[in-house]
């Protein structure tokens, strides 16, 4: 688990990370979103010890990164693909990071499988594309088979089979009992990866809801051959094709029952969804520092 209480980070007259409380709990993927310059890689930075928090604290499971003994035994992070020397190979990177860990080999080889990467492992890292240091820095993560995961945008570069391999190997990370939290600006990847959303706003919290919730729309889509009946019995509802119907403010309960009354035949009823990348661009409309105009 890892927990924020009231962190805050300024460089100057800058607030990066702004009063931020959270808690995040095993068993859940969470996905960490918010325009650049939201404080995402701050927050994160600081969870790691890499920055000191202005003010308030940060604790994985309970204690400060710094006072773990073995922390990779613990939490496991992906902050940066490329953190590498480009003339070490990958086995021998991960082999230099398990030695100062008490790891032995033979985890290095467990998680050059569980990643792909053992072919390539004899390669210098110098030589590998994005997708590839992504896998070599997500097997590092995974080294001391942590109960905590961290990863800042751990899709980058990876090609359409590696994206689906990350996202079923979080979930089963999840289902495994661990915290999973990732970052990422890929709204069609988190909406399918991440069971709770955290949404930064210049360095303040937007928003922190379960993902099935923040993608429900208000009210129901209801689809039959003849639904003028319906139309006219229900206050607000509006035609949106031939045969369709949308109602706000009802569930599918209360239109279904006045379909029934009604005796019509209903071909198709259900809740009015959303996209995440709509949701979520409703709740930063006002907190990216960088707009352009169109």
């Amino acid at each position: 688990m890892i927990a924020l209480d009231r962190l805050t980070k300024r460089y100057g007259d800058t607030t990066a990370v702004d009063d931020l409380t959270l808690e995040l709990t095993p068993g859940v993927v969470t996905g960490f979103l918010g325009p650049n310059g939201a404080g995402k890689s701050t927050t994160m930075r600081m969870i790691l010890g890499l920055d000191a928090p202005t003010s308030g604290t940060v604790l994985v499971d309970g204690r400060r990164y710094r006072d773990l003994t073995r922390p990779l035994h613990t939490i496991g992070a992906l902050l940066d693909a490329r953190a590498v020397h480009p003339a070490r190979s990958g086995r021998d990177h991960l082999r230099a990071v398990a030695r100062s860990q008490g790891i032995g080999s033979s985890r290095v080889e467990e998680v050059l499988a569980l990643t792909g990467m053992s072919e390539a492992a004899r390669r210098r890292a110098g030589t590998y594309s994005l997708g590839m240091s992504q896998r070599l820095g997500i097997a590092g993560a995974l080294l001391g088979d942590p109960g905590v995961l961290m990863l800042d945008e751990p899709v980058n570069g990876l090609d359409p089979d590696g994206v689906r391999w990350i996202r079923t190997l979080l979930r089963s990370l999840a289902a495994e009992g661990r915290t999973v939290f990732v970052s990422s600006h890929l709204m069609s990847e988190m909406e399918r990866t991440a069971d709770r959303l955290v949404i930064l706003g210049r360095g303040r919290l937007i928003a922190d809801e379960l993902t099935e919730r923040l993608l429900a729309g208000d009210g129901v889509r209801v689809r039959g051959p003849h639904l003028r009946p319906l139309a006219d019995a229900l206050p607000g509802a509006r035609w949106t094709g031939p045969g369709e119907l949308t109602v706000p403010g009802l569930t599918g309960e209360q239109v279904g029952r006045k379909a029934l009354e009604l005796g019509l035949v209903i071909s198709e009823l259900g809740p009015i969804g959303t996209s995440l990348e709509d949701s979520y661009l409703h709740l930063t409309a006002s907190s990216t520092e960088y707009g352009a105009r169109p």
